[in-house]
């Protein structure tokens, strides 16, 4: 209802629109949503050789899977929807009209993340179709007693935490190739994000390392840790995989990191599109 409300009560709604519609025709949308079903199959029909713990594997493996394609969409659609207007004088064409710069950027911001929501919900409803698959046929493999299947249903909604932990994540880095596809070009962007990935998730890794005495790795460390995004909050595919319980007030904290920091990472946004020049 709210994103309903935003996409047809307000301008900046018309650029979502617009964005989410183009972000679902492009053909990597298609090509992600496709390999996605068929690795998340594969993994379901071959063996881990995990004594036991294929579920536990599948869901794991799937959670990485969804979070690397709903990225790989995210991005790629700022880049091409944000930079490429921009260098490509389509921006000034819309903004020659009554949306100013600020309706621009949060408008393609929200209309790639319901871009991303369109891809998740069928690839979600076939994720949990596989689990709960799964769990009837390793039961069946394994010589045993077939579950009920409210005990299939329970294992499978397990994963519902972590699928909303990494949308958060996707949410956090979209606001930030938003923000630098304002003014750097597809490539770099691609690039930069993929930095960002990778060093976000090894920030805890680098804060240990900085408790070694080592001077240098601890400043970077902290460095790291406050200028860039920390990814290793929303990593909770192990506690998902092997069953734990995810706190509701985890959740909670986490969605307001992911608010707050998606949030700064759009105001960066205006700023640096404030004065860019697309004459």
């Amino acid at each position: 209802m709210a994103l309903a409300a935003f996409g047809y009560g307000t301008k900046a709604g018309v650029i979502a629109r617009a964005t989410c519609k183009e972000a679902i025709r492009q053909p990597v949308f298609l090509l992600a949503l496709a390999l996605t079903v068929i690795i998340l199959v594969i993994n379901t029909v071959l063996p881990f050789f995990s004594l036991g713990e294929d579920v536990k594997m599948l869901k794991d493996c799937g959670l990485a899977t969804i979070l690397i394609s709903s990225l790989l969409i995210a991005v790629w659609t700022a880049s091409t929807s944000v930079a490429e207007e921009i260098e490509g004088k389509t921006a000034m064409t819309l903004l020659s009209k009554p949306i100013n710069r600020r309706q621009f950027v949060l408008g393609k911001y929200i209309g790639i993340l319901q871009g991303v929501l369109w891809f998740l919900l069928p690839v979600s409803l076939v994720f949990l179709a596989l689990i709960f698959y799964k769990v009837g046929y390793d039961a069946k493999e394994g010589s045993k007693e077939a579950p009920l299947i409210a005990e299939r249903f329970a294992v499978t909604v397990q994963v519902l935490p972590g699928m909303l932990l990494m949308f958060m994540e996707v949410a956090v880095l979209t606001a930030v190739s938003v923000a630098i596809s304002t003014r750097l070009p597809m490539v770099v962007n691609l690039t930069t994000m993929f930095a960002i990935f990778v060093i976000g998730h090894l920030t805890p890794v680098l804060v240990q390392a900085g408790g070694l005495k080592l001077e240098f790795v601890e400043f970077m460390a902290r460095l790291i840790s406050v200028a860039l995004p920390g990814l290793d909050l929303f990593n909770t595919q192990a506690a998902v995989a092997t069953g734990t319980l995810v706190p509701p007030v985890y959740l909670a904290s986490t969605a307001i990191y992911c608010l707050c920091y998606s949030t700064a990472a759009i105001l960066l946004g205006f700023i640096l599109f404030e004065d860019r020049d697309l004459a």
